[in-house]
């Protein structure tokens, strides 16, 4: 969960540095051939034979550099990091036994990227800066905090979320749900596991956006088991793009399915396009161009170039979800 505010973590201080560079994130991160442009059309101001042979190196550079190798790069849950923060920190009472709680510790965060006191862990893919597996105790939660200039999508695994903003949004959603904050100029929330009896566990990604300083918004969607049920649900897209109920200011897709056991699931990731994906209950196998991979659940897999992916759910059945994104 966002358990730091974006404008203090070290790592985040980039997207949300007011006196930075205001430009779209998409073109101050862009590689330095893709702005050859602007100098060729500089230079052609002098030589349109410089500029010619600018762009035969632009075209040759750019082939040669869009094709991906088909890989996929298994994440050990061993490779997460376990975060048990100060109950304090986010204004609950000191942890006490509690017969409803399996754990000595009212959160266990699972950081998939550098997050928070973790700073030796990677620090992104593509532009999935954050991905962490939060559970949380009953009658527990995070208290009001700050985010800002980032695109905030959280998905419910189990138990019920409630959310308040400072735009004045206040809803309860539960499994199969996906919320979203456009945190832009900056905004503060809460979210609380109301529930006396039932643990709450979601995943909460930041994505960071395609430009800094938009006004906030927030949005939700839920979706019935049937929908993803040995079929991928699209809850996020882009907002450029459309066609899933959640949109965001980012080249971004959220799938998540729900497989049977014994059920294979087909997904075709296309060239220039990669994902992360994530085993979130149960235990699946990725068919990929070079072979298989077997995931547990909290597990992941970076998955990039071109290929047709088989996932196949074993025994117990599985739960996945796919952050899939431009390369």
């Amino acid at each position: 969960v966002g358990d730091v505010l974006a404008h203090d973590h070290p790592v985040l201080h980039r997207q949300s540095d007011k006196s930075a560079d205001r430009r779209p994130l998409s073109a101050l991160s862009r590689p330095a051939h893709h702005r050859l442009p602007t100098l060729a059309l500089a230079l052609g101001r002098r030589s349109s034979k410089t500029v010619a042979h600018l762009a035969l190196a632009l075209a040759a550079l750019r082939s040669g550099s869009r094709k991906q190798m088909p890989s996929l790069r298994k994440m050990d849950a061993s490779s997460l990091f376990k975060s048990e923060p100060n109950p304090s920190m986010f204004g609950n009472p000191a942890n006490v036994k509690d017969f409803r709680w399996d754990q000595p510790n009212w959160l266990t965060s699972r950081f998939h990227f550098s997050f928070a006191e973790w700073g030796e862990g990677r620090p992104s893919y593509g532009t999935l800066r954050v991905l962490n597996d939060d559970r949380v105790q009953p009658s527990r939660g995070f208290g009001t905090h700050g985010h800002g200039n980032m695109e905030i999508c959280t998905y419910i695994v189990e138990g019920e979320l409630t959310h308040q903003d400072s735009m004045g949004t206040a809803e309860i959603i539960g499994r199969g749900g996906v919320q979203f904050m456009s945190a832009g100029t900056g905004v503060r929330h809460s979210e609380q596991n109301l529930s006396a009896d039932n643990p709450l566990r979601f995943i909460q990604m930041w994505i960071m956006p395609r430009t800094r300083g938009i006004k906030p918004t927030y949005g939700s969607t839920t979706t019935e088991p049937e929908a993803r049920r040995n079929q991928w649900a699209h809850l996020v897209t882009d907002n450029a793009k459309g066609g899933a109920p959640v949109t965001i200011d980012q080249d971004v897709n959220i799938y998540v399915s729900e497989i049977d056991p014994k059920t294979a699931l087909p997904f075709a990731l296309r060239e220039g396009r990669q994902l992360y994906f994530v085993c979130l209950e149960g235990t699946v196998t990725i068919g990929h161009k070079d072979g298989q991979a077997m995931l547990d659940t909290h597990e992941a897999a970076e998955v990039s170039g071109e290929q047709n992916l088989e996932v196949s759910a074993q025994e117990r059945g599985a739960h996945c979800l796919i952050v899939e994104m431009a390369a």
